[in-house]
């Protein structure tokens, strides 16, 4: 049987950053995904400057063979509404694409790799755990996004199965709402490259006007990626629609689109976020809900939850597994708490939403110091 002190199911950036740390602490690491990487994964595709210094990442190495687009202003706005351009005249992001950078960050973390395999059963044994009856496991760490398989066991297991104390503590995770998105990401031809005047270091974004979701329209190099994502919506494949003919309509795309939108769901943090576990399994990134409210923006939040997670194992150390939990859900408040905080579209009465929508959007001191500075470029923690 093979053997690993932490298996992390999940090798997109929270397991893939959680398993870089853990490698570098010099802990044993098994990554297992059902997906065989590169794979592509529905996001508009950009990181912020504190993804760079906490993963130590190299960015001349990085984009000699990838995509790693500046991004020095955005063009914000609502859905039909006024477009406001803010220039920082200096590099304050970058656009990647997913599929690139979740491989690289998973070769990179000098695990093992189990890839193209789905996790089929976990069990107890003495004070481990055998997953898929052949892999025994010290610790288990729960990074497969919304429909984590680890977090699909912890709900399904017993008080007495799933932990040997602090149950009250661990077991349930808070309702979180939930934000589902379609996008789609394709490299241009020549022809779509004339029809396409969006500028490549300036991604647009454009909040619906009940400030309950919000499209995009993103190009990295000769890649256009399109995408809209919403709280709640059943009727999802239809804004999107509306959005591609409004793009169309301001001129921004002069193309039809090829291929399909794909589409994706995540949990948004409302609160300081509460890992369910049981001792010596723990989870991460958006298995948990950890996407900021007012972004909806997922990668940073999962890569400190990941780094985080790892620095959790390595300080409760292999003999005692289930001080884990405690000390992770510790380091999540002191992270987390105070950066919680509920949507534009909560605390604005419903009568008054587009009126204050349009104001508020049309306001470059707004749009540039509360919607780009605190929401996506959480420039707060940058500095």
């Amino acid at each position: 049987m093979e053997t690993a002190d932490v298996l992390i199911v999940g090798g997109g950036p929270a397991g893939s950053s959680c398993a870089w740390r853990l490698r570098q602490q010099g802990v044993d690491v098994l990554v297992l995904d059902k997906s065989q990487f590169p794979r592509h994964k529905v996001c508009a595709g950009w990181i912020t400057p504190p993804i760079f210094k906490a993963l130590a990442l190299d960015t001349a190495e990085y984009q000699s063979q990838r995509i790693l687009q500046p991004i020095t202003s955005f063009l914000t706005g609502l859905i039909d509404g006024c477009e406001v351009e803010t220039n920082y005249g200096q590099t304050v992001s970058y656009g990647i694409r997913r599929c690139e950078f979740d491989d690289y960050l998973l070769r990179r973390s000098g695990a093992r790799l189990m890839l193209g395999e789905t996790l089929q059963s976990i069990r107890r044994d003495g004070t481990g755990w055998v997953v898929n009856d052949r892999l025994r496991i010290g610790v288990i760490v729960g990074a497969g996004g919304h429909f984590c398989p680890v977090a699909k066991y912890l709900q399904t297991q017993s008080v007495e199965q799933t932990r040997v104390a602090h149950a009250d503590d661990h077991v349930a995770t808070p309702d979180l709402p939930v934000v589902v998105a379609q996008e789609v990401e394709f490299e241009m031809t020549a022809e779509q490259r004339v029809g396409c005047t969006i500028q490549a270091e300036r991604p647009e974004l454009f909040f619906c006007p009940d400030l309950k979701g919000s499209g995009w329209v993103f190009r990295k190099g000769d890649y256009l990626n399109i995408g809209l994502g919403r709280e709640g919506e059943s009727h999802l494949s239809t804004q999107v629609a509306e959005f591609v003919e409004f793009l169309k309509r301001r001129g921004k795309v002069n193309f039809p689109l090829p291929g399909r939108f794909l589409g994706h769901a995540y949990r948004l943090r409302t609160q300081s976020p509460r890992p369910f576990s049981g001792p010596g399994i723990v989870l991460i990134g958006d298995s948990i809900g950890l996407a900021d409210r007012q972004s909806g923006e997922g990668i940073w939040p999962a890569i400190d939850s990941g780094l985080m997670c790892a620095e959790s194992i390595a300080e409760a150390g292999t003999s005692s597994r289930d001080q884990i939990a405690d000390i992770y859900q510790s380091k999540l408040t002191q992270r987390f708490s105070h950066t919680t905080s509920s949507s534009l579209a909560a605390w604005l009465p419903g009568t008054v939403r587009l009126f204050m929508a349009r104001r508020l959007m049309a306001s470059r001191w707004f749009t540039r110091r509360v919607v780009l500075d605190r929401w996506f470029l959480h420039r707060s923690i940058a500095n």
